[in-house]
């Protein structure tokens, strides 16, 4: 239901009873047990109804409700028609679903994030959904959930000086502690115009996770830098100012802040451009700066790759379509159970993905192939391009290199780094030469 393009309404009478409906919103309200007719029953809904009957006073602003399980907020307009109020819902949206003009590397922070709680424009907590294995964050779930505050007042913030109300680019990859929790947690905030914030928290850093296989660590290279300045200090400090600058330009560009010739326009969209390739630059620095170190090893879990190769078709879907690429995938009844960390599996995935919709030709197929035993599991992505020559795969996976390429956004660190994680989680990563690259990933595998 994300992004409804024809706004939602309904009438309500002079005891507020939903007398007159569109099917979504009767839907909505028979799904939380009202009746048609039948007095108003989503909570937050007929509050506001309520009080915009008793003033008079037209009222706007976004709610959150529970819909058969899910998180769902939406920005209601309710405004006094004769002696009831008239319902105006737009821009609805379904926690867990990343918006769509979010890059893979966002929309990966909504398969990890330990808790995803849905904001108003105002940062108040309307609605808080918490992964079932994220007990550390219980306290403060059920402190937004019933406090309904702007969710910075709940924490406490670290390395912010700046008193409340705070701008939400001053919050944005902020770390924070909270009540009952000796770890620190990071945030993220994901906005949605008018209709407010995804606030996604997840770890700052990974821990082992119970009863998982032991990790298996990287050998460390030969020669190191004498401090790791770019995953520690430099990456974190980069990435707030680097999305500032995404998210001013974007703003320029799409003419929220008033109308501006399209030559200026274009301009700002060549700054956010050059902005996300800053980023995705720092981000694959501060993983091989990650990877290097002597003292990783990744957190290894029970996963399914199956699944992991669907989400990450998910996550990319859209880019493929816009190039008219078909992504095939394993059926939804096909398990290949492995030992990996989600996470880094997950963003392997994406990497091998990503090139291969980004090098194969237009109007192609890219293939995700599984398979595997209790002893090794395995992951292929396969495209129709052309494919690497003998002699360039056994340098595909060297740092920086690029087989001549250039201008096309990549930092030739990519596939090094994900054959490092590969590695560094007991598998492998390996090319196959000729026409059609394919690219696959093992694992440990493990016996349902």
């Amino acid at each position: 239901m994300t992004g409804r393009p024809v706004p939602v309404q309904g009438l309500c009478d002079a005891a507020d009873r939903l007398v007159e409906a569109d099917a979504a919103l009767a839907g909505l309200h028979m799904r939380c047990g009202g009746d048609m007719p039948g007095t108003l029953a989503v909570p937050a809904l007929l509050t506001m109804v309520r009080r915009t009957r008793a003033s008079g006073v037209a009222q706007l602003r976004t709610l959150g409700a529970v819909d058969e399980g899910r998180m769902i907020a939406f920005l209601a307009h309710v405004t006094p028609e004769g002696e009831g109020t008239r319902i105006v819902l737009s821009q609805w949206r379904l926690a867990g679903e990343p918006v769509a003009e979010l890059g893979s590397d966002d929309a990966l922070l909504y398969q990890i994030a330990a808790l995803h709680a849905l904001l108003d424009a105002d940062q108040r907590v309307l609605a808080v959904d918490l992964r079932s294995d994220a007990a550390a964050l219980a306290g403060i779930a059920e402190r937004w959930q019933s406090g309904q505050g702007v969710w910075s007042e709940a924490v406490e913030l670290i390395g912010v000086a700046h008193r409340q109300p705070l701008h939400w680019r001053l919050l944005d990859d902020v770390a924070f502690r909270v009540a009952g929790s000796e770890r620190i947690w990071r945030a993220r905030l994901m906005p949605h115009g008018d209709a407010g914030f995804d606030l996604l928290v997840m770890p700052d850093t990974l821990e082992d996770l119970p009863d998982a296989a032991p990790a298996v660590p990287v050998a460390a290279p030969a020669m190191l830098p004498p401090n790791r300045l770019i995953g520690r200090d430099l990456a974190p400090a980069l990435r707030q100012p680097i999305n500032r600058i995404i998210a001013n330009a974007e703003t320029i560009r799409t003419r929220l802040a008033g109308p501006i010739a399209d030559a200026y326009a274009g301009y700002a969209a060549d700054i956010a451009e050059a902005g996300r390739h800053l980023l995705a630059l720092v981000e694959d620095l501060a993983d091989l700066d990650a990877v290097e170190a002597p003292e990783f090893a990744p957190a290894p879990d029970r996963i399914d790759l199956a699944d992991c190769a669907r989400r990450a078709a998910g996550i990319l879907a859209m880019r493929a379509q816009e190039r008219g690429i078909a992504l095939v995938v394993p059926g939804e009844d096909i398990t290949v159970p492995a030992i990996g960390e989600f996470r880094r599996v997950l963003q392997d995935l994406l990497n091998l993905l990503t090139n291969a919709i980004r090098y194969s030709p237009a109007q192609s197929t890219v293939t995700i192939e599984t398979g595997g035993d209790a002893d090794r599991a395995w992951i292929a992505v396969r495209d129709e391009g052309a494919g690497l020559a003998a002699d360039q795969t056994a340098n595909v996976f060297e740092k920086f290199e690029r087989l001549g390429r250039s201008g096309d956004g990549g930092s030739g660190l990519g596939l090094y780094i994900s054959r490092r994680l590969a590695r560094a989680m007991g598998g492998d990563l390996v090319v196959s030469a000729g026409p059609g690259a394919r690219f696959e990933l093992s694992l440990p595998g493990r016996a349902e």
